[in-house]
């Protein structure tokens, strides 16, 4: 089963200038968002097998939307994190089915690496509702430089029988960053974690 998709949105964020000083190169992310139809809306399926074979497509598709946005290759992208929101016909478990199972192997491929996990929020939400889409570095969880989300909202999304499924990639960390820890340039990348 393919993805029924209604729409596919793309936010680009840039920050120039924080707290009056000058952010130069401007930190990037972006989120790439597909509004899809829930083929589980309103009741209860055992087998989610074709929510896990979505996630699995849409990975990729976000993936290259959001590096596109950014103009970058995907090696070049910091940072990585995916969310989803079910429409009032949906349970969490959709979400679920759609973020974990297959979604970061063609996200990883996209960005040429991914060592760590790929942070993830889930809710259930009505249309207009927010989606936070947790940050963090996809090669060292632990480069607080990185630790980060996005924010996205889409005006008519989630509808009842919909789910809102977003993919946000960085190229570089918060502006102005200063508490410490592993930095970039310490990177190994091989544990996911340092």
């Amino acid at each position: 089963m393919s993805a029924v998709i209604r729409k596919i949105v793309t936010v680009v964020e840039e920050v120039h200038h924080e707290m009056g000083r000058a952010i130069s190169p401007p930190t990037r992310r972006a989120a790439a968002v597909a509004v899809i139809e829930n083929p589980f809306a309103g009741r209860y399926v055992e087998d989610l097998t074709p929510l896990i074979a979505i996630g699995e497509e849409l990975g990729e598709m976000l993936a290259k939307r959001a590096v596109a946005a950014l103009g970058i290759e995907g090696p070049a992208a910091h940072s990585y994190g995916k969310a989803a929101a079910v429409g009032s016909d949906g349970e969490l478990e959709h979400a679920a089915a759609i973020l974990h199972p297959k979604m970061g192997a063609p996200v990883r491929k996209v960005l040429g690496k991914g060592a760590a996990l790929i942070p993830s929020s889930k809710k259930r939400g009505g249309v207009g509702c927010t989606l936070d889409i947790p940050l963090g570095h996809k090669d060292a969880a632990f480069v607080r430089s990185h630790f980060d989300g996005m924010e996205v909202q889409i005006n008519d999304a989630p509808r009842a029988n919909e789910i809102m499924v977003a993919l946000a990639v960085t190229d570089s960390g918060r502006p102005l960053p200063r508490v410490g820890g592993l930095t970039v340039a310490e990177i190994k990348g091989d544990d996911g974690l340092r």
